[in-house]
């Protein structure tokens, strides 16, 4: 029987660093196929970091073919216009995968910190450092920006704590 293999672009909305991750999986083997970031902070007029984000998310999709989206929510803070930008962003990298008629999934920040770390409130170094262990990657292929591994972490497809890692990956842990 063949195994099932489906390819997962995970999205961490931004208007300055917008973080991208995609997975593919294999029956229930995760592997990490690339991370990125689309920097947009030398871009200072929003509609064109708009365009911007819609022209590569289109790329990302058209080069991995993914199967779905996953994309993180916009969290509510206290800045009622970072949300706003944050949704746009959020809105055009959407807009990008169903151009393509790629199903999308939404998940709450703390849900995703929730699924990988096993804590809603871990910080974005724990949710990069456990996502390394998990996907095998490597010191070198690590980026300065957490929004790419938290782009990863958006997928949902991957094992849901700790416990779920330590039992995937028995014959790895000592």
């Amino acid at each position: 029987m063949a195994t099932l293999e489906k390819v997962i672009l995970g999205i961490d909305p931004g208007t300055n660093i917008l973080g991208y991750g995609v997975i593919k999986l294999r029956g229930n083997k995760a592997k990490m196929e690339a991370m990125g970031v689309i920097d947009l902070r030398k871009c200072k007029d929003v509609y064109l970091k708009l365009g911007r984000i819609h022209e590569r998310v289109l790329g990302i999709i058209e080069a991995f073919k993914p199967d779905e989206m996953a994309i993180e929510a916009p969290f509510f803070g206290k800045n009622v216009q970072s949300m706003l930008k944050l949704g746009r962003a959020q809105g055009v990298a959407i807009a990008a995968a169903i151009s393509r008629d790629v199903p999308i999934h939404e998940y709450a920040p703390l849900k995703i910190k929730q699924a990988i770390t096993g804590n809603g409130q871990a910080s974005k170094e724990q949710v990069a450092s456990m996502l390394q262990r998990m996907l095998h990657i490597p010191d070198e292929s690590m980026l300065p920006f957490y929004d790419a591994t938290d782009a990863l972490g958006a997928t949902d497809k991957l094992p849901h704590s700790w416990a779920a890692f330590v039992k995937q990956n028995a014959s790895r842990v000592h």
